[in-house]
């Protein structure tokens, strides 16, 4: 078993847990985009970095792929930890500003600019369909190729794959096309719809500072 710390409390887990699996066993949010139960964890995204070490020694790491260490203390909101989150949702918005998780966490994040230049990208290489295609259906039917910007996904050699069984598992996961923001305006990045309802469950006399996030967007229904 291993013993460390995590923001100020002591936990024991068993070896090869990750940091990510420690902080979730104590109720700790850390945000995850790439990561997903079931597939092998990637660290992509570097949404759910957490802090380490003390003083200047200390790291920001990817809690999803870093192992639980004996003595290790994390912590998982320090300052750094959510200017460094903050800034990554804002790359994300850049790269695909209509994918509703994605507007999700920057209104969980109270992320209300984006100050990259916009793309419009329909992937953003989180290689959850990747995983999934290999993992859980057997298939390798799809891949990365090439590196740096020209880094994309598709089939061998763009010709298709005898391999695929269209079971759309692909979709499934990914963040980008399995649900679109239609809230949004073209020329905005940031829909910043579920942070400016009202809730309509709440008091709001007694849970002013409280934000809705709800299944679907309700700004989302309203806008159909």
């Amino acid at each position: 078993m291993i013993e460390l710390t995590i923001n100020g409390l002591p936990v024991t887990v068993e070896k090869g847990t990750t940091v990510l699996e420690a902080a979730q066993f104590l109720g700790f949010p850390i945000p995850t985009l790439c990561h997903m139960e079931g597939l092998t964890p990637y660290g992509a995204c570097r949404l759910c970095v957490v802090e380490i070490g003390e003083g200047e020694r200390a790291k920001l790491v990817t809690s999803c792929t870093y192992p639980a260490e004996p003595g290790l203390k994390v912590r998982t909101a320090s300052s750094r930890v959510v200017r460094a989150r903050k800034i990554i949702i804002e790359l994300l918005l850049a790269s695909c500003p209509q994918s509703k998780e994605i507007q999700d966490l920057a209104s969980a994040h109270e992320v209300k600019q984006q100050r990259f230049r916009q793309e419009y990208e329909d992937c953003i290489l989180c290689g959850r369909c990747v995983r999934m295609c290999e993992e859980q259906m057997m298939a390798k039917a799809i891949g990365f190729s090439g590196r740096g910007e020209t880094r994309r996904i598709g089939t061998p050699f763009d010709k298709k794959s005898e391999a695929c069984r269209t079971c759309g598992g692909c979709v499934y996961v990914c963040p980008a096309c399995s649900l679109r923001c239609t809230y949004n305006e073209p020329e905005k990045a940031i829909c910043g719809g579920c942070a400016n309802l009202s809730p309509p469950c709440l008091d709001k006399e007694q849970f002013d500072d409280m934000m809705c996030f709800m299944s679907p967007c309700v700004a989302c229904e309203i806008k159909r």
